[in-house]
């Protein structure tokens, strides 16, 4: 029987038949893809014709499909909806895979060709976006070691290797003491948390098959039980357990791998000739080198440390209120933040939060890509990977232009975050296909579920990256969607939270679960004005640990990583009651892989055209201005890859934005 996987899939709009797929079929299915991929690359390397642009480059492009398709769905189950035997595959995978892909990049024949046409790209004839394929090609070879020969060849194709290995594991020790951690709670335990906290936490105990509810480490449950909760013994015992993932002794230990990653990041720079892995990294990128990414992050650390310490003084001072002598904990800040926020704004989560269901939020994200945009959405019955999934085809003037699909509910199998997908890009060659693109959340079960404004945010930043995909219009799939610069990726998803704070959304979409009336006036004000709420908290929990990244690959390898971290956290005057937002042990943007190593900067980069760029609405007098949609879709969400991404940004705005925009944004400015 043909492997479901490497099928023709005669299915609605071309989408995986989730319903004929096993785990069975993963294993195979790689092993016949790789080996297509292989002979694909081969022909491409041998051909005896000079190269050509549609010979070399083109072929390149085209190559790969079967395992694009194979691999397109693997990812998305694995990270989505992981178990035992998706785990090993996982493992047996990242080798295999890494080798694969360092044996082409070390084909001496296949870089030759792309080397002679990069030495003759002036006489070429090529069109713009051609030019950028050729030099993005060129460029990922000479970056991966194309040029390397001899010992230096093997040990970089060993060190790749290792790497995936590395990453995977690190995921796997995270994912496994996140699932495994839960807090039982008894009738009492609950008390004085707001029904929407019982609510998620009875669902996390039916979903661990616990006798009642507990609380487990799924962000959207032990934020607001850390908010609420007036037990501060069962707060510091979840917050122990939340910031220990990762670093609980045992075979789901993290410290030990990312040092060894770290160090394996140094020797590959090494090889390739530049002094650490930071000045490697950051080249590509719109920030460039180290210096820059330290000069952005240090221009918001003195604020942003100031704004943090005055507010922790003001909580320390309510925690004495409350008879408990001492310091104010990290385990504390979130409780009387909320407690500061009630009394300060007459803002609470509790009564907000009915008024942000996910089906509405959900609604909204749509509504407003339907007026910048003028896309629709139609909901699919559809077979997908887990029941909690949905699906929406995506339509302009009634042409199809994507699948869109929503993975919104925590569970033991995903991991932990939120992010988006794609399982196909968009591209035109070697012809059409419109992309499939999945958004998936860590958001707490309800009936109806409920959301924080945190979450709403998440909703729409995640929302905003799928926009990305499916607006790209571009010939070639490499620089489709959000094959972007780093530092570029988080500008459409950043922006589009804005949205969510624009007063004529909110009155629409947020409406009351049980009553359907709009959010009062009053509770509509309260929100917007206490949007930059606890910003010092936020940026100082962030900015640390997007200095702490630089500071692993801005020099040599720390032998304990650990040791580094206190040491800039030290330096920074980190506040007392105020973590990292990522410790090194469950650092998964940095650890799990390449993408944000040296890069967690890369939100903040963004945030500061983000900023800049939503101005640009507001000084047309409205958030839906179709003259700076059109622009927007135009230079920036349309464009993915095609472009240096200063140039795009230049091209919507007219000049590059400076760090003002942010400061001011997050209620920082002195």
């Amino acid at each position: 029987m043909t492997n479901p996987l490497l099928a023709d899939w005669k299915t609605p709009f071309e989408l995986a038949p989730f319903d004929k797929i096993t785990d069975e079929d993963f294993a195979p299915a790689l092993d016949i893809a790789l080996e297509e991929h292989s002979a694909e690359i081969a022909a491409i390397a041998d051909n005896p014709a000079p190269p050509t642009f549609a010979n070399t480059v083109e072929a390149l492009e085209a190559a790969g499909a079967a395992l694009d398709q194979v691999l397109g769905v693997f990812y998305t189950v694995s990270g989505a909806d992981s178990n035992p035997r998706r785990e090993e595959l996982q493992r047996a995978f990242s080798p295999r895979l890494a080798a694969h892909y360092a044996e082409i990049s070390a084909n001496k024949a296949l870089f030759h060709r792309l080397a002679t046409l990069w030495e003759q790209r002036d006489t070429l004839g090529l069109g713009a976006e051609q030019a950028r394929v050729l030099m993005l090609h060129h460029r990922a070879f000479v970056r991966s070691g194309a040029a390397l020969q001899g010992e230096e060849e093997a040990r970089m194709k060993a060190i790749k290797g290792r790497l995936a290995t590395l990453g995977t594991e690190f995921t796997q020790n995270l994912l496994a003491d996140e699932r495994d951690w839960f807090m039982d709670l008894s009738d009492a335990d609950l008390e004085g948390l707001p029904d929407f906290v019982v609510d998620a936490a009875r669902a996390a105990g039916a979903e661990k098959g616990a006798k009642g509810p507990v609380v487990t480490l799924s962000r959207s449950l032990i934020v607001p039980f850390l908010q609420f909760s007036p037990r501060r013994d069962l707060r510091e015992r979840a917050f122990r357990a939340w910031v220990a993932r990762g670093a609980n002794g045992g075979k789901t230990d993290n410290r030990a791998i990312a040092a060894e990653i770290l160090k394996l990041r140094e020797e590959r720079a090494t090889l390739l000739g530049y002094p650490n892995f930071a000045t490697y990294k950051l080249e590509p990128e719109m920030a460039g080198t180290p210096d820059r990414v330290r000069d952005l992050l240090m221009a918001v650390w003195g604020p942003a440390r100031a704004r943090a310490e005055a507010d922790g003084a003001r909580l320390e001072e309510m925690l004495h209120e409350d008879g408990i002598n001492g310091a104010l904990e990290p385990w504390d800040w979130r409780y009387y933040a909320e407690k500061r926020r009630h009394a300060e704004h007459d803002l609470d989560e509790a009564a907000l939060k009915p008024y942000l269901q996910l089906d509405r939020m959900i609604e909204a994200a749509f509504a407003c890509a339907h007026r910048l945009f003028n896309l629709d959405f139609r909901p699919l019955d559809v077979p997908l990977y887990h029941p909690d999934c949905r699906a929406w085809e995506v339509t302009r003037d009634g042409k199809h232009v994507a699948v869109f699909i929503g993975d919104y509910f925590a569970r033991g199998s995903k991991r932990s975050g939120a992010w988006c997908s794609a399982m196909r890009a968009q591209a035109k060659f070697p012809e059409e296909q419109a992309p499939v693109v999945i958004n998936v959340c860590n958001f707490a079960k309800g009936s109806p579920a409920l959301l924080s404004y945190d979450d709403a945010r998440t909703l729409f930043h995640e929302f905003g990256h799928a926009l990305h995909q499916m607006l790209s219009d571009v010939t070639y799939e490499s620089i489709s969607g959000t094959s972007v610069a780093r530092d570029f990726v988080e500008l459409p998803s950043q922006l589009y939270e804005h949205w969510l704070e624009v007063p004529e959304v909110l009155k629409e979409f947020a409406t009351h679960a049980k009553t359907g009336e709009p959010m009062p006036q009053d509770m509509l004000d309260k929100v917007l004005e206490a949007a930059n709420f606890d910003q010092g908290f936020q940026t100082v929990e962030y900015v640390a640990s997007a200095l702490v990244d630089l500071a692993f690959h801005d020099g040599p390898a720390p032998v304990d990583p650990m040791a580094t971290q206190a040491d800039v956290l030290a330096d920074l005057g980190m506040p007392h009651a105020i973590t990292m937002r990522h410790a090194t042990p469950q650092f998964a943007h940095v650890f799990s892989g390449d993408g944000y190593s040296s890069g967690y900067y890369s939100y903040m980069w963004s945030e500061v055209m983000d900023a800049d760029a939503f101005a640009a609405f507001e000084e047309a007098g409205s958030a839906f201005d179709p003259e700076r949609a059109r622009a927007l879709e135009q230079n920036i969400l349309s464009t993915g890859g095609s472009r240096d991404p200063a140039e795009l940004y230049v091209a919507f705005r007219g000049r590059l934005p400076g760090v003002d925009a942010l400061l001011k944004g997050r209620g920082l400015a002195a």
